[in-house]
């Protein structure tokens, strides 16, 4: 079913956005470069890391903080926080991260409802390093958040969400890639728009012409960072990136870090200049708030 293009004719919704993704409790710990080296850490990089080398991290991390998190659920939180209404989809295993994750993502008064696997793997958990200079290195371990599989999906709340949001990290593992694809289905099938974060440039390079597909195809709105679309497209320029996704997508939104974001919507190219920050303390989940700037603005027909 294509998308009506006039608010009029879409279908009523009980939820603004609908986020689905990787369940994760964010640890976030403040060490130097040298921390990095040590566990020999790509900085600024998402990597997967096996349970082994996630209790090692851990055990060497100093002071750490704990949230819900997995890019999805922050752009879910950050939706909330604005006034806007948002549900979530995501697995967790009934332990104490996920006892937390829940309580935590309940507290934001995001919509959950997807019960605790009794048994199986742990719950998710991704050690966040965040360096003196303020970028953030992420190294995850999936746990049970890999076996979310198309019976876990909440047909009323996808069908009854004005906007699905899908976080690209999730096509990593064949089995959430399935579901993923299942939820486009039947958000699209019932008249909704359907919105994709690309994550990460090492994760665009892993599923390129999946993605490409995608953007292709059911996508509307597309999410990335400079990296990641002149990844997708194959670019050398963002200029080249920025005509490459013109029209290929309703809009794309592309952040550019201090040189602020572009927004690209038919022929139509918006740049937002980037507010000067004297010192960056953290960029843990910069893009997936600036997400949730723009879906609340969205559902609400604000101007681009």
């Amino acid at each position: 079913m294509k998308y009506p293009k006039d608010a009029e004719e879409r279908p009523e919704a009980t939820f603004d956005v609908v986020g689905i993704g990787n369940a994760i409790v964010d640890v976030i710990s403040h060490e130097s470069d040298q921390f990095l080296k040590e566990f020999e850490l790509v900085k600024e990089s998402m990597a997967l890391i096996d349970k082994e080398l996630a209790v090692n991290i851990y055990e060497k991390m100093s002071s750490t903080s704990q949230s819900s998190g997995g890019s999805a659920a922050n752009t879910m939180t950050g939706i909330t926080s604005l006034g806007g209404s948002a549900a979530y989809i995501g697995k967790v295993r009934k332990d104490s991260l996920g006892e937390f994750f829940i309580q935590d993502i309940h507290n934001a008064k995001v919509h959950y409802s997807l019960d605790p696997a009794p048994n199986g793997l742990p719950t998710a958990r991704s050690m966040i390093i965040v360096t003196p200079d303020g970028a953030r290195t992420m190294n995850t371990y999936l746990g049970i958040s890999t076996t979310l599989y198309k019976e876990d999906l909440d047909i009323e709340v996808l069908e009854n969400s004005k906007v699905l949001y899908c976080e690209g990290y999730i096509w990593d593992i064949e089995a959430t890639k399935e579901t993923i694809r299942s939820a486009i289905a039947i958000a699209k099938g019932a008249g909704r728009k359907i919105s994709f974060t690309l994550s990460d440039s090492f994760c665009v390079l892993r599923h390129h012409q999946d993605w490409i597909d995608l953007v292709n195809g059911p996508i509307d709105i597309l999410f990335g960072n400079e990296e990641e679309i002149q990844a997708l497209s194959g670019s050398d320029t963002f200029e080249e990136a920025v005509n490459w996704v013109k029209g290929r997508v309703e809009i794309a939104c592309l952040t550019r870090a201090d040189k602020g974001s572009v927004i690209v919507h038919q022929e139509e190219i918006i740049h937002i200049n980037a507010k000067p920050v004297q010192k960056i303390v953290d960029s843990t989940g910069a893009g997936d708030l600036y997400a949730a700037g723009f879906l609340y603005g969205y559902t609400r027909e604000l101007d681009l």
